[in-house]
């Protein structure tokens, strides 16, 4: 499937990119984040909180406009189009 990741601030800065439109086997919103911090080292530990099981400190990740805490957290599932928007907690998270 294809997926589309925003990201935002210092994580657009550290990654060197703002959009990355991607094809993955990712299921979740966890895996394909894993993903990122493993194609992006200056994001690794940025993005999930692997003890916590959550997105890392106040990050917000959003799908559909939605964040992810609020829907089924890093198990919210992926589907083909989405969008999903990546925030430091320093803009806002």
């Amino acid at each position: 499937m294809e997926v589309e990741c925003r990201l935002f601030g210092p994580f657009r800065e550290d990654a060197g990119v703002a959009d990355v439109v991607r094809e993955t086997d990712a299921e979740t919103v966890g895996d394909l984040l894993r993903e990122l911090e493993r194609e992006y080292p200056a994001l690794a530990g940025r993005l999930v909180d692997e003890e916590a099981a959550t997105t890392a400190g106040s990050t917000v990740v959003t799908k559909a406009k939605k964040n992810v805490r609020h829907l089924d957290g890093l198990d919210t599932p992926l589907a083909d189009g989405d969008v999903i928007r990546l925030v430091p907690s320093v803009y806002g998270g």
